[in-house]
């Protein structure tokens, strides 16, 4: 294939003839490629799996992680221990391109692979990295961890994703109509594109196009502005000119908040999220429009087929028999990771994503004689399994994870697994009756965990956020803990009130239900799975991108 005039392997749906280059620090595509951290790589999977679904004129440009976001392995004692070990695929083909762009005052080396979208049903993958020979090894360590922890190497990583990835796109002559930003890391582009367009703004923001996935502004990222302007973020633009482009007069750049005023059109993740979002930045002059586009997963590749077809032949022992099966086989991982034989006959129920500390994945354990209370209930037997990955430097989130480690050592039908990745995450929502989800609301922008759990006949038990309000039917297809009057509350009184509400949750409602009220709460199964095939696909999702934020 030439790769200097690339053009689109498949036939374009002319519905979606928009070309549009989609820009992401990570892919969650299928389990051997692992650049990918945890939600955000998610979505994009799905996305681009979604965008070969339809056909669309869509590119992914991404970072070939040398050593992925990293591999959870344990210590002697079972607590996390992050291992960082080089990956290799055979699959990825080198587009012989390679370039510079200048990262620091310097010139830095890219070369640029490519994932073929037949390999695993995905739109065109460019992944671009910075370790090769002509490099010297500071700059090659660019590409070497998802997310580094050190500042500069962070802001490196940015640029490569935005200005390299522009670049790139000169490099292969491809013309794209649509540079959308999935959330701002990849915001160097637009500076890219403000000096090819020789200081126009309104050309750059004709193109550009901004996802943000934060529901509030402290977790939007800042950094210096002069240690950015130091790093050739703004790809020539003096620090004044910045400064007025953000609308900001201090040492802090944001980057969201610059995407928002250099964009054409811009979107929050769920619809809860989206009032949240203009919320949150009405107050600041000149940002653009912001919509709400919910987030959604890949029914294709989430869903368990067998399943559904049990569901819709009304086929109930088949249903349950197959349920069965998927749980035993999730429990194989169980023993084999933690020495534990759990019971597919059981309750079971699974807290599994990123550990961060407004997802509480302790929340239950606040009350350590309920907890206990629950684990011992003989007559409503219960199994719980916590998985998930912490940042790798983020302590009070692996202290988090360590002290539900020596918690199962307590309890048989405890456990807590490691490689919270792709594969893992697809068993636990097969071997969970019910995915718990207990974010402090209003932090969670979307999730889409709880998506592919009830498209494999998990049902949610969720705090009252993010995708959880268009989706909830309180009873019928999910158990919602009601809303408190959170704003008005302190974070002790609320995790109090949401802890003792799940408790009442499923100890009164869930447990009776699933032991004593097996055809009613198989209804309530197959409810969820209905209501989430259509609405919470990712092809509903693609279409909405191409309707509402790119022809517009």
């Amino acid at each position: 294939m030439d790769f200097r005039n690339y053009q689109m392997p498949y036939s374009i749906n002319p519905n979606y003839s928009k070309k549009v280059a989609y820009f992401s620090m990570e892919f969650a595509i299928d389990q051997a490629l692992k650049i990918y951290s945890g939600g955000l790589g998610f979505l994009a999977g799905s996305h681009m799996r979604s965008v070969y679904n339809l056909k669309q004129d869509t590119i992914g440009i991404g970072i070939l992680w040398k050593f992925g976001y990293y591999d959870q392995a344990r210590n002697h004692d079972q607590t996390l221990n992050p291992v960082w070990t080089k990956k290799m695929y055979s699959f990825l083909e080198d587009t012989g391109i390679k370039f510079q762009i200048d990262i620091h005052d310097a010139p830095v080396w890219v070369k640029v692979m490519y994932l073929n979208p037949e390999t695993f049903k995905t739109a065109p993958i460019f992944l671009l990295s910075t370790d090769v020979p002509e490099n010297d090894h500071v700059s090659k360590t660019i590409c070497h961890r998802l997310y580094d922890a050190n500042e500069s190497t962070k802001l490196a990583q940015y640029i490569l994703l935005g200005k390299g990835g522009a670049k790139l796109l000169d490099e292969l002559n491809l013309e794209r109509e649509v540079y959308h930003l999935n959330e701002a890391h990849g915001l160097p582009a637009a500076f890219y594109l403000l000096k090819k367009f020789g200081g126009d703004l309104e050309k750059v923001k004709e193109r550009l196009v901004f996802t943000t996935h934060t529901p509030e502004e402290a977790g939007n990222e800042k950094h210096n502005v002069h240690l950015c302007h130091q790093m050739s973020y703004f790809s020539g633009l003096s620090l004044e000119e910045v400064k007025k482009l953000e609308g900001q007069d201090n040492d802090q750049f944001n980057h969201s908040l610059c995407a928002l005023r250099m964009a054409r059109i811009a979107n929050g993740v769920s619809q809860l999220h989206g009032v949240v979002s203009n919320e949150m930045w009405g107050k600041y002059p000149g940002i653009c429009e912001i919509k709400a586009i919910t987030n959604a997963q890949d029914f294709k590749y989430w869903a368990d087929k067998p399943l559904y077809n049990a569901r819709e032949e009304r086929e109930d022992e088949e249903f349950d028999f197959r349920k069965k099966y998927l749980k035993k086989r999730t429990f194989r991982i169980v023993a084999d990771q933690c020495g534990k034989l759990f019971d597919s006959k059981v309750f079971t129920m699974v807290w599994a994503r990123r550990f961060a500390g407004y997802k509480r994945a302790d929340l239950l354990l606040q009350d350590k004689e309920r907890f206990r209370k629950l684990l011992e209930n003989k007559k409503y037997p219960v199994q719980i399994i916590f998985a998930g990955k912490p940042y790798p430097v983020d302590y009070a989130a692996i202290s988090t994870f360590n002290n539900l480690v020596e918690e199962s050592k307590n309890h048989k039908n405890m456990a807590v697994l490691t490689g919270y990745e792709l594969s893992l995450s697809k068993s636990l929502k097969q071997g969970s009756d019910v995915w718990l989800n207990n974010p402090r609301v209003p932090r969670e922008a979307s999730g889409t965990s709880g998506m592919t759990a009830s498209m494999n006949a998990s049902v949610n038990l969720s705090t009252d956020d993010g995708w959880i309000p268009e989706f909830a039917k309180n009873g019928v297809n999910s158990f919602v803990v009601p809303q408190a009057d959170y704003a008005n509350m302190s974070v002790f009184d609320v995790d109090n009130y949401d802890m003792n509400q799940l408790y009442d949750i499923l100890e009164n409602q869930i447990l009776p239900m699933y032991y004593e009220r097996p055809d009613e709460w198989r209804q309530v199964v197959k409810n969820a799975m209905d209501d989430v095939k259509e609405q919470f696909n990712s092809d509903r999702m693609a279409d909405e991108y191409y309707k509402i934020m790119y022809n517009n």
